[in-house]
């Protein structure tokens, strides 16, 4: 874990009415066994009294986080003209959700926070209200003046880390998205995000095909020959570690998981399966490309269950434990 010299990390609360406030809460009674540096929840106070009776310690200003996080949970207030019932979202829950996770970067892009490690937040609610972007990983990259082309969403388990080149697009649409500087850019910011955020001075990259059995030969599609061979072969003359296109179906048993530090895949889902199936509860969703840390805990609202003191905290604890050890990377003076 970081030293006590990290500045606190700012964890946006996300949806009030799903299972963010819960898994916060109880990050924090469990902050020893988890090993947590302090962090202060940034979003409705509200929604933390309505699933959990442990103390809350409103603060104003960061700099009094450390001591109130011997006390209680500290938290930057922001008030919401309604209180938000657990399992039941709505338009005013998404507008708290969205204040919360545009004040908690700004704290990160100020350095008053190491990093932000954001809530899962509702799309279909923040759609309603005007959200214009795919998902909170984009926000983040414009309010941090970065082209989400130049970014990166890594999926980091215990054994495994996957990055998908095309992310929440229909899978029908995947081959027409695909291009060839699309794909380098995903890997540049892959290879580089493993050396600044994991101190891998040589990291090997491993890139899927998109076809079954990578496409044999091009008698199962051609993207193999005309799009990602091309790519990497680019990434090579660079320089870089990089293997592919590989066969999916054989890259992410026990001993090929050995060979590489993370593995470029061409869509959603054929990056988050394996990642999930591994390590379900334990999973973290980090961008990389960013002057920040970002992270977060790679499950959802869960409005099904929350408030019933259901929801597991460990995601969450994984995201809060990777933002302060890679910020603490980034800038050796925190160490």
């Amino acid at each position: 874990m970081a030293s006590a010299s990290l500045p606190p990390l700012a964890v946006s609360l996300g949806d009030p009415a799903g299972i963010g406030p819960e898994v916060v809460a109880k990050c924090w009674d469990n902050r020893a066994a988890f090993a947590l540096p302090p962090f202060v929840a940034v979003g409705d106070a509200r929604s933390l009294e309505l699933v959990w009776d442990g103390p809350v310690e409103a603060i104003d200003d960061l700099r009094d986080a450390d001591a109130a996080f011997d006390v209680g949970l500290p938290i930057l207030h922001i008030p919401s003209n309604e209180v938000h019932r657990p399992g039941h979202p709505s338009t005013s829950g998404a507008h708290c959700s969205l204040d919360s996770l545009e004040l908690a970067v700004g704290l990160a892009r100020s350095g008053s926070a190491a990093a932000v490690v954001t809530g899962p937040v509702s799309k279909q609610q923040l759609y309603a209200i005007g959200f214009a972007h795919p998902g909170q990983t984009e926000f983040v990259a414009e309010r941090c003046g970065i082209s989400p082309g130049n970014v990166a969403m890594m999926m980091v388990g215990p054994t495994l880390r996957t990055v998908p080149v095309t992310t929440h697009i229909p899978l029908a649409a995947v081959a027409s998205a695909l291009n060839i500087a699309l794909i380098e850019g995903r890997a540049r910011a892959t290879l580089r995000g493993l050396q600044r955020n994991f101190g891998i001075a040589e990291p090997r990259l491993a890139i899927a095909a998109l076809n079954p059995h990578a496409g044999e030969g091009g008698a199962l599609g051609r993207e193999e020959i005309e799009l990602i061979e091309p790519a990497i072969a680019v990434l090579r003359a660079e320089g870089w570690q990089v293997a592919g296109p590989l066969p999916a179906d054989t890259m992410f048993h026990a001993a090929a998981r050995l060979r590489y530090d993370a593995a470029l895949c061409m869509y959603h889902d054929q990056a988050l399966i394996p990642l999930k199936a591994l390590h379900f509860d334990e999973g973290v969703n980090m961008t990389l490309g960013l002057p920040i840390v970002r992270t977060a805990p790679d499950h959802g609202t869960a409005f099904d269950i929350a408030g019933q003191d259901r929801a597991d905290p460990r995601a969450m604890a994984a995201a809060i434990r990777l933002a302060a050890t890679c910020a603490a990377r980034r800038r050796p003076e925190w160490r």
